[in-house]
């Protein structure tokens, strides 16, 4: 990257992330003092790159005068997810290629025989080649380059528009797969070839294949819409390189994303979780769980020192393993959009079917007839019928309250008031479970940790699940709705690296340990180097994935640098499995996996003190009420005050009952929570006791 097309730190930045109905904006205008200013427009699904320059249009800032671009996209999510991959040959070992079809021996369904299950590449497409390198790293049998050539040809003839070389025990020994590579590379149309071990040098050939047929598979896609984004941009103004959101939470340039494309997959929810965690810090909690509830699923996260918990073991979907590393986001299907039935056995559901944006719940006036968690908090008083953000004049009530009193008051022996609590309170228990997935499940007590709630429809909810949850503190940042956009702003450089091993540490040389943490190292200040933005200083972190001998699962152990020794390596692998199972096994062996090192950019601090515009403040909290209604708590309606969040005194103190409302979303405190705003503009909610 030439160095005066590098954006420096006091630039101004634009983060924008393209959700399933929103596209939304954040600028940082550095040259006005931090100005803020916010944009949210539809999400244009069939060319994203269109809301994206709808966004930047509504803000009214010169495109051309924006240092830097950080953008989220939903492109590779989205394409994985609906199966709308470009069409993608493999080559692999001869006797293999049905390893991504045939998986774990799982099933889509615990109990039963149902469901189904299709591979990224079909089986038509997935052809065999003479070859077979030993898990020592020997080789058994060489490269048939001439069956090689033929397979190329096929595929290519096949009309494939990716390529995936996946041979048996290459993160052992890569020669086959790199000259497989230079063959290809002379006959394929294109630079769209996945070389399996380059992306993920690590055993199981099941998850690496998938991971790199994934990657190839998306690869064409996510090329396509950078170089149609780049285009609208530069016909707007946009000079420099803009940077796209990463599934570890890190940035990488637009010109080096779609070589690693697997890594922008969940990208979406990390940008969150590193919002969240950064302002966290800010307000001064290092330990959080990240509680983002959108339109039609909940994802949540651990935050602990301010560090998102990052892991190489994310499985998607059923089958769908991609092992490169991701913020470790938890979903549930339950959001605003979150269907509410009754099913055949008389039992109240909620989930994971979703009305979606279209029709979208009843409240919305495009069609919908099913009752949703959404029309619950509008029929309970939580949510506004004149200003609904999705909504065209005022929502109907009568009509929402009718369904329900139908649908699910009559099955149920309820009215329709209290059909929408109960669909509340079930909302709320399958959230519930979700951040005891990420907390309990993980050896942790939610009790030590606050509730950072986002998205549009997470502060309608956070005090009732921290309270389900005995977690004590709630914070709601200043922009609940756009938390997603802000995670680009303030999200550093970062690149991952992980190596196999697979040995007994007993037997492991340790030379080689160092020697491989040191040339990840090296590798990552190299791409620092290319990147589109100077960061302020560059951060190394090793650790290494560890198992006892015979044992499956994998614990990832943080090492102090990349001079560990066999000792200190021993005793912090015995300490991480005591502190996750409370067992010690002092006379099993233990297994060292994987080396893996995180080289992270470090950008600049930014003020977030503006994200609510000072000046519109109100003086006393009298002049940020906007009206007394009635809202619904625990089967009582309470006369409750509604506050514009935006005008609240910096100072504000809130005792609840309390409505909050502001453009991107809604807060709901319920009684005998408080509600204190600190200097950024958060709310920290102390709950009350269940």
């Amino acid at each position: 990257m030439d160095e005066k097309n590098r954006a420096g730190p006091a630039s101004t930045v634009a983060g924008i992330d393209v959700g399933g109905t929103f596209t939304d904006l954040i600028l940082i205008d550095a040259a006005s003092g931090g100005r803020v200013r916010l944009a949210k427009t539809p999400t244009t699904g069939a060319n994203q790159a269109e809301g994206v320059v709808d966004a930047l249009a509504q803000t009214g800032f010169a495109v051309e005068a924006i240092d830097l671009i950080v953008h989220g996209t939903t492109t590779t999510t989205n394409a994985v997810l609906e199966r709308r991959l470009a069409r993608t040959g493999m080559i692999t070992t001869r006797g293999f290629r049905d390893i991504i079809e045939l998986g774990r021996r799982t099933r889509p369904q615990p109990y039963g025989m149902t469901g189904r299950f299709v591979p990224v590449i079909a089986r038509d497409l997935r052809l065999e080649v003479g070859e077979r390198m030993m898990a020592g790293g020997t080789v058994h049998t060489p490269l048939d380059e001439a069956e090689l050539r033929d397979a190329v040809i096929r595929l290519r003839d096949l009309g494939c528009e990716a390529l995936v070389i996946h041979f048996l025990h290459a993160y052992a020994n890569p020669r086959h797969e790199l000259r497989a590579a230079e063959i290809a590379a002379e006959l394929w149309p294109n630079d769209h070839i996945t070389m399996a071990h380059a992306l993920l040098s690590e055993a199981r050939e099941f998850e690496r294949g998938v991971t790199a047929a994934v990657n190839a598979a998306v690869q064409p896609i996510l090329k396509r819409y950078v170089e149609r984004l780049r285009r609208d941009l530069r016909g707007q103004g946009y000079k420099r390189e803009f940077l796209v959101m990463n599934g570890n939470g890190g940035m990488i340039s637009a010109g080096l994303v779609a070589r690693e494309a697997a890594k922008t997959v969940m990208s979406g929810p990390a940008s969150g979780v590193m919002a969240a965690a950064y302002t966290a810090r800010r307000a001064g909690f290092g330990d959080v769980v990240t509680y983002d509830m959108g339109g039609t699923s909940t994802d949540v996260a651990m935050v602990r020192a301010s560090r998102p918990a990052v892991s190489n073991e994310i499985e998607i979907e059923y089958a769908m393993p991609i092992h490169v590393p991701m913020v470790d986001v938890r979903t549930v299907g339950a959001g605003g959009g979150s269907i509410a039935r009754v099913n055949d056995a008389g039992l109240l559901e909620v989930g994971p079917e979703s009305a979606g944006a279209v029709p979208g719940p009843i409240c919305y006036g495009r069609g919908g007839t099913r009752p949703t968690v959404s029309d619950a908090n509008l029929l309970l008083g939580r949510l506004n019928a004149q200003k609904l953000l999705a909504v065209d004049g005022a929502a109907d009530i009568k009509a929402v309250r009718a369904v329900f009193s139908h649908t699910l008051g009559a099955p149920l022996g309820l009215d329709a008031t209290e059909a929408a609590g109960a669909v509340l309170k079930i909302g709320n228990l399958r959230m519930a479970g979700a951040i005891r997935m990420v907390s309990i499940a993980k050896g942790h007590d939610p009790r030590d940790f606050s509730l950072f709630a986002f998205g549009g429809a997470g502060p309608l909810h956070a005090c009732a699940l921290a309270r389900e949850l005995g977690i004590p503190r709630v914070i709601v940042p200043a922009r609940p709705g756009i938390t997603n956009a802000l995670g680009c702003v303030v999200a550093d450089l970062r690149h991952d690296f992980v190596r196999t091993l697979n040995r007994p540490l007993a037997s492991v040389d340790m030379a080689t340990v160092h020697a491989i943490l040191e040339e990840q190292a090296d590798d990552g200040h190299d791409q620092i180097a290319r990147e589109a933005v100077r960061p302020e200083r560059v951060e190394v972190a090793h650790s290494a994935d560890m198992q006892f001998v015979g044992q499956t699962h994998l614990l990832n152990v943080a090492l102090p640098g990349p001079e560990v020794d066999r000792a200190t390596l021993q005793a912090l692998f015995e300490e991480a499995y005591f502190a996750r199972f409370k067992v010690k096994l002092p006379e099993i062996r233990a297994n060292l996996v994987n080396l893996n090192t995180s080289v992270i950019g470090i950008r600049p601090e930014l003020d977030l003190s503006t994200l609510i515009d000072p000046a519109g403040r109100a003086d006393t909290l009298a002049a940020a009420r906007t009206e007394t209604r009635p809202v619904w708590f625990a089967g009582d309606w309470l006369d409750t005050p509604v506050y514009a969040r935006e005008k609240l005194p910096l100072a504000a103190r809130i005792d609840g009952p309390a409505i909050l409302e502001q453009m991107d979303a809604t807060t709901v405190l319920e009684p005998g929570d408080r509600a204190v705003s600190d200097g950024d503009g958060n709310l920290i909610i102390t709950v009350a006791k269940a």
